[in-house]
């Protein structure tokens, strides 16, 4: 495991050097391979259950340099669009609960989007992960639209844009309010 993990950081290392601060669209958009993790709160969480919301699904691991880089931006992003309907799944591979917290308390950063763990892989090896950090975006119809393999800066203005025009074009029987319902 450990083997396979360096290869993957070895390809997101040799694809992280200037990287556009856009997603690649994904031919097809093929279904996205369901799972269900927990996160480093004990919450299970299920992608599915996030139709009609645009997921955005980061496969990344603490040892990994670009991973570590863009954990921030990815924070500032979900705090531009979590009132909308939008959602993070930070996915580890590998690790565990002691690793993250350790991570994320020294980025100085309060991560308040949800990390989800693969501690055995078994995720990751269902998705088309070519390096970490890889990241996918998900449609409201569960569909794989976007994809990008290295570090972005997720609260760039064009990434952000780009969320925003998929969310846009979610089905509008589909759209599901962030906000709590009214009293």
């Amino acid at each position: 495991m450990r083997t396979a993990l360096a290869v993957l950081l070895a390809l997101g290392l040799s694809s992280a050097a200037a990287q556009p601060q856009t997603m690649t669209p994904v031919p097809g958009r093929p279904n996205a391979p369901d799972f269900t993790l927990p996160d480093i709160d004990g919450k299970t969480r299920r992608l599915s259950s996030n139709r009609g919301k645009v997921v955005l699904v980061n496969f990344w691991a603490t040892w990994c340099p670009p991973c570590r880089r863009e954990m921030p931006s990815m924070q500032r992003a979900w705090d531009q669009l979590k009132n909308e309907n939008f959602v993070i799944y930070a996915v580890d591979v590998g690790e565990d609960e002691e690793t993250i917290f350790g991570f994320t308390f020294s980025t100085g950063v309060e991560i308040t989007f949800p990390i989800l763990l693969d501690k055995e892989g078994k995720v990751v090896k269902q998705w088309p992960v070519r390096g970490l950090p890889t990241t996918f975006l998900i449609d409201a119809e569960g569909r794989i639209a976007y994809s990008a393999v290295g570090g972005r800066e997720w609260d760039d203005p064009a990434l952000i844009a780009q969320i925003r025009r998929l969310m846009r074009h979610a089905p509008a029987a589909e759209r599901v309010s962030s906000s709590p319902p009214p009293p």
